[in-house]
């Protein structure tokens, strides 16, 4: 059994970069002080690596020297600042010492509470590097929240993460796992929140932003991670911020005609909510780490098939650490104060009344409840054949302890599913309120495809799968050969 590698504390990472005598560079920060350069001036031999600090703090000095952005604490402000250094640095010192120096460059953008103890407290940092004198260089950029209460500690906390970030850019770039683990060095994932980062490059050649943003939730730094359609890592405070959110959660393994059926049917009645009309809208489709889990292991090559898959449609993916739907609409009223809809099948929402889920409540189900509902939340609740219904409750739902007596060809919707008998007045009261309503408008043709099944047809090679799947997840799957998809069809057997 190796080792855990030595923790090296924020000190003496700072003059390990010090006393390494090829690295030199500038240290640019805007907003709660010049914390990185502080650490690296307080460990020693800061002459050795340290070509300038600047603080451009005032607005009017920030544009003069590095243009004009449309926010100050923004991906854009630190692009102008770290492009604008890097290439000044090369400018004034390539000729004298380019052929013996490794020149970077580390800046950062920060909003702290203040003094009145208010705001966001977040930034985003970068460090733009060479690994060769007169190579190319290489960028890490990353968002970070502090969670500190006081100011003065954020500014510490930001200190720290920017040392492991430059750290980690220099001698962890060969263990992608270490690097992700060593940016909440001597800080802790409760004092400090990454949920955005990416690598460019060539010292990052073999990276992929997806997998390493997956490795953010992994390791407890963030509890969600977001994918535009062309699998760029989205930052979610620039997606979702003032955003009305339809949020559908599956497997996606694959997408079927039921997963876009649902979504595309509670869009068209969400849009229509008049606390959406005329709102921005975004539309996610989430996947939980405890799905990317299931068989014990996170597989990376199945978490990519699902991502792909769904930018094939255009879709918006989130990956979360939140297994209960309460903590999903919370993470997201962060960011908006707007309507969230929640679209899911009859089992999800059986699901939710499970109580077994919220033990770890003071308030139990009453308390999940009250969180996933406050603030306008509605459940969009897609229907289910009586025959699926009743596997389901026999296999996975037997806390629902329910009877019921419907006809065969009866479809389950939000209006007859049945509860548990003391928590149907609950019930009730939320279908009353509108809390939980059914969808509406669905393709009956589709309601017996089940992700499980299209699996299961894939892998023995029936073409039948086809069928049950938009046509574009079909092409990519075999395209791609995902989810185990290898080209062949199973022969049918002779007629007799």
């Amino acid at each position: 059994m190796s080792e855990k590698p030595e923790l090296l504390t924020t000190n003496r990472k700072a003059l390990t970069i010090n006393l390494d005598a090829q690295k030199y560079g500038t240290f640019a920060e805007i907003g709660a002080g010049q914390e990185v350069a502080r650490v690296f001036f307080q460990a020693g031999a800061a002459s050795q690596t340290v070509a300038k600090t600047i603080s451009a703090y005032d607005m009017t000095f920030s544009d003069a020297i590095y243009g004009k952005a449309p926010r100050y604490v923004s991906r854009e402000r630190l692009g102008m600042m770290v492009e604008h250094e890097y290439n000044l640095l090369i400018e004034r010192l390539g000729p004298a010492r380019g052929e013996s120096s490794t020149f970077f460059v580390f800046a950062d953008t920060v909003a702290t509470k203040g003094f009145k103890g208010i705001g966001d407290a977040h930034g985003w940092m970068g460090v733009r590097f060479q690994t060769e004198p007169g190579g190319p260089p290489s960028e890490v950029l990353v968002h970070v929240r502090m969670w500190d209460k006081e100011a003065l500690l954020e500014q510490e906390a930001l200190g720290i993460a920017g040392t492991n970030l430059i750290y980690a850019a220099f001698y962890h770039r060969e263990d992608p796992r270490r690097f992700i683990e060593s940016l909440a060095d001597n800080l802790g994932t409760d004092r400090i929140e990454i949920d955005m980062l990416k690598f460019s490059g060539p010292a990052f050649e073999g990276y992929d932003n997806r997998i390493m943003a997956l490795r953010l939730v992994q390791s407890g730094l963030t509890n969600a991670v977001m994918f535009a359609p062309s699998g760029e890592v989205l930052q979610p405070s620039e997606t979702l911020y003032k955003k009305a959110i339809l949020v559908e959660r599956g497997s996606f393994r694959p997408v079927t005609h039921v997963n876009i059926d649902m979504l595309n049917c509670a869009t068209a009645q969400f849009v229509q909510e008049p606390a959406v009309k005329g709102k921005d809208v975004v539309v996610l489709m989430e996947i939980t780490m405890n799905n990317l889990l299931s068989s014990g292991t996170l597989d990376p090559r199945d978490f990519l098939e699902r991502v792909d898959q769904l930018g094939e449609l255009g879709l918006t993916a989130i990956i979360s650490n939140y297994s209960e739907y309460y903590r999903l609409t919370s993470y997201f009223r962060r960011y908006t104060k707007e309507m969230i809809g929640v679209a899911m099948g009859i089992n999800n929402l059986l699901e939710i009344f499970n109580e077994k889920y919220y033990e770890n409540l003071e308030g139990g189900i009453l308390e999940s409840f009250g969180r996933l509902f406050r603030h306008a939340v509605r459940l969009y609740v897609y229907p289910m054949r009586q025959d699926a219904y009743d596997r389901y409750i026999a296999q996975a739902a037997p806390h629902a302890n329910v009877a019921h007596a419907f006809a065969s060809n009866v479809l389950i919707n939000a209006k007859n599913a049945q509860v548990a008998v003391h928590l149907r007045n609950l019930y009730a009261h939320l279908l009353e309120n509108h809390s939980i309503t059914c969808i509406v408008g669905f393709d009956e043709q589709v309601l017996g495809v089940f992700s499980r099944d299209v699996l299961s047809r894939i892998r023995d090679g029936d073409p039948s799968w086809e069928q049950m799947v938009p046509a574009s997840v079909a092409a990519a799957i075999k395209r791609r050969r995902l989810f185990g998809y290898n080209g062949e069809t199973a022969k049918l057997p002779a007629a007799s």
